[in-house]
């Protein structure tokens, strides 16, 4: 009985905390809908991530084959990239590392991760504050292309950046 009664509880406490939802302001705009005044907009993680890759031309960046250094092309992707988040300061994000096929496992995994904080690195350099940068390597078990060729190798190498909630609380 008393396990009921606590399992009851558990899952009412976390039904009433997980259908919370976020309100993200929207270009430092926070007003409450009123006569003449611009309502909030609720931002959703996918709507922002549409934003951040529309505004910046593209969300990742690409490498060449076993190299974590940055193209010029790479550059410019990142730098407006932190300009998006230069405007949407309240935006945590991760960059993800990946790699192709080719090589082993963890070969791949320290390839990612240096992916991951090459691109992280010339976004702090920006002036996007490290703290709202988390990276991670999925090496090469998370392929965006399928097939063994020089077009899928190259989608396959990348550094993509996520938005995963808000910064601020």
């Amino acid at each position: 009985m008393m396990n009921k009664l606590v399992l009851t509880a558990v899952i009412g406490a976390a039904m009433l905390t997980g259908c919370a939802s976020k309100r993200l302001p929207v270009d430092g705009n926070s007003y409450a809908p009123g006569a003449g005044e611009t309502p909030v907009v609720e931002n959703t993680l996918a709507s922002l991530q549409a934003d951040l890759a529309a505004s910046a031309g593209s969300d990742r960046v690409l490498f060449g084959y076993d190299s974590f250094t940055l193209t010029q092309e790479a550059r410019q992707t990142l730098v407006r990239q932190a300009e998006w988040l230069r405007r949407h300061p309240d935006v945590a994000f991760s960059i993800e590392g990946h790699c192709d096929e080719r090589g082993t496992r963890d070969y791949n995994l320290a390839l990612g991760d240096r992916r991951a904080r090459a691109a992280a690195a010339l976004l702090a350099a920006e002036g996007i504050s490290p703290m709202r940068i988390r990276t991670i390597s999925y090496g090469k078990e998370r392929p965006e292309a399928l097939g063994s060729d020089e077009t899928s190798y190259a989608a396959n190498r990348r550094a993509v950046s996520i938005v995963i909630g808000n910064n601020g609380g």
